[in-house]
């Protein structure tokens, strides 16, 4: 696909309307958009941080030439050094004077900065590192957890090179991966068609949002909600009236007269009986 159909195809996807008036198409059509104008933006941010970096290009340019006459200027003062004490030595031993003032200065300042930053190595956190790959360790294996695998192992040369080349051929990977999504997305889209994009689509997410507002209306929501309920609370009685209980309560209703004389037969049967037994 190239580039003008890429940019045609994403165009006409933006402007297709949700698969009707739902709530549901109109979040997935959000859902949708909203990543592809985040990338837009990246990218816009991209192509404005490159015209700044140009521009920044010739400030450095007038920084380093500032530069240039500076050291311009401590060569002259050094000059001007050495002609100061051949008025009261010989020319030679006063440049040789200030060159071995100079070379003291320079090794003090060298070996305070190799003393201050070998004190610093390593630069990461090792203790930091090392306790929570213990406590990893921990938690994966329990007491079981072998604390010496934490050491650094030496390599042999044979291992290191080994490591080198895989990890060479995984940044050759990563390389062909990025250069085949790329190949398959086309050409990038200018600034131009990036502000022109990201203005349409801006409209569109602001109609999906009044959508989205009108569709979830709490009331609207909570009244259909509402209607439900009614509804199958109705369904349910009209389903429980006319079952077998309501059967036998109606049944009960209708003949609890002669049920309440057949109980009252049966029980003064029950006592006579009762009488003649004991008799």
């Amino acid at each position: 696909m190239t580039g003008a159909q890429h940019d045609v195809h994403v165009e006409a996807e933006e402007h297709r309307a949700p698969d009707g008036s739902t709530l549901v198409s109109a979040i997935k059509t959000t859902a949708r958009l909203v990543p592809r104008q985040i990338t837009d933006e990246i990218d816009l941010a991209k192509l404005e941080l490159g015209h700044k970096k140009a521009r920044v290009g010739g400030v450095a340019v007038f920084a380093a030439l500032a530069l240039v006459f500076l050291a311009l200027l401590v060569i002259a003062l050094v000059v001007a050094a050495i002609a100061g004490l051949a008025t009261v030595m010989p020319l030679w031993l006063s440049a040789l004077v200030i060159s071995a003032t100079l070379l003291v200065l320079i090794a003090i300042c060298g070996l305070v900065t190799f003393t201050k930053f070998k004190s610093l190595l390593p630069l990461l956190p090792e203790n930091a590192w090392r306790g929570i790959r213990h406590d990893l360790g921990i938690l994966r294996e329990g007491r079981d957890f072998d604390p010496s695998t934490l050491l650094p192992k030496k390599l042999s040369k044979e291992e290191k090179k080994a490591q080198k080349m895989h990890a060479e051929a995984a940044a050759a990977q990563a390389k062909a991966e990025r250069e085949a999504k790329a190949a398959e997305l086309g050409p990038k889209a200018n600034e131009h068609e990036l502000i022109e994009r990201t203005n349409t689509r801006r409209e569109h997410l602001a109609s999906l949002r009044e959508e989205l507002l009108e569709q979830a209306h709490v009331k609207k929501q909570t009244g259909y909600l509402l209607d439900q309920a009614k509804v199958k609370a109705k369904s349910t009685l009209s389903s429980t009236a006319g079952g077998p209980m309501a059967q036998g309560i109606e049944t009960v209703k209708t003949r609890w007269k002669p049920l309440s004389v057949f109980a009252v037969s049966a029980t003064a049967c029950v006592l006579l009986l009762r009488k003649l037994f004991k008799k």
